[in-house]
């Protein structure tokens, strides 16, 4: 029993450490940039749209591409929001007769985010190639608005705080330029969105899609 237990456990550290062969910095280089916009919403804005650059920087292992992402957006605060932040005013006034109001008036929140994904593409033919990735990225975030300067809804909304990314698209296209479609959905403390975008690539190495060069 011994000897056969000896003969079949090998291949598993064996198999784990073949996957892990297969990543390498090799081939990370420069090799295409990306603009994109479209629609976003999410859990405490209103719609709005939005608008990202991404770098390309090549393959970390077949069929897994690094991208390099900078995004941004500028939204109204959903009534939602709005409601809650003046439900938080309304704890701390001290007034016997309870006949104030509260006024915030609009306040919108901008979000300036880097992201670093990992996308596994996988070619559809001569032109097309589809995409699923996983990602991490760091929100930079500030509220504006007349009625909270100098108060703890504009702490609230001043952020730097950490998301997760998750993404699924295609790209069009066999030469240098292509047009790509996808979606993307972001997961962090505060505010998560949803976000449909279409945008231009070009690519100018000779780089060809979900594969990395000699392969």
């Amino acid at each position: 029993m011994l000897i056969v237990l000896a003969s079949v456990s090998p291949p598993v550290p064996v198999s784990a450490q073949g996957v892990f062969n297969q990543f390498s910095s090799e081939n990370l280089r420069p090799s295409a940039l990306q603009f994109d916009f479209g629609p976003l919403g999410g859990n405490n804005i209103r719609g709005t749209i939005t608008g990202g650059l991404r770098l390309d920087y090549g393959f970390v292992a077949p069929k897994v591409r690094v991208l390099l992402g900078l995004s941004y957006f500028h939204a109204d605060l959903s009534s939602q929001a709005l409601r809650r932040y003046a439900d938080g005013l309304r704890r701390v006034v001290n007034d016997p007769d309870q006949n104030y109001t509260i006024q915030l008036g609009n306040i919108t929140w901008s979000d300036l985010t880097g992201d670093l994904d990992l996308q596994y593409v996988m070619p559809q033919g001569h032109a097309v190639t589809t995409y699923i990735g996983l990602g991490v990225g760091v929100h930079l975030r500030n509220g504006r608005g007349t009625a909270i300067n100098g108060t703890f809804v504009e702490d609230a909304l001043d952020q730097i705080t950490a998301g997760l990314n998750g993404t699924l698209g295609a790209e069009f296209g066999a030469k240098r330029w292509r047009v790509t479609l996808d979606a993307r959905g972001v997961l962090s403390s505060g505010l998560s969105t949803v976000s449909l975008r279409t945008g231009v690539m070009y690519r100018w190495t000779g780089m060809r899609a979900g594969r990395s060069p000699g392969r």
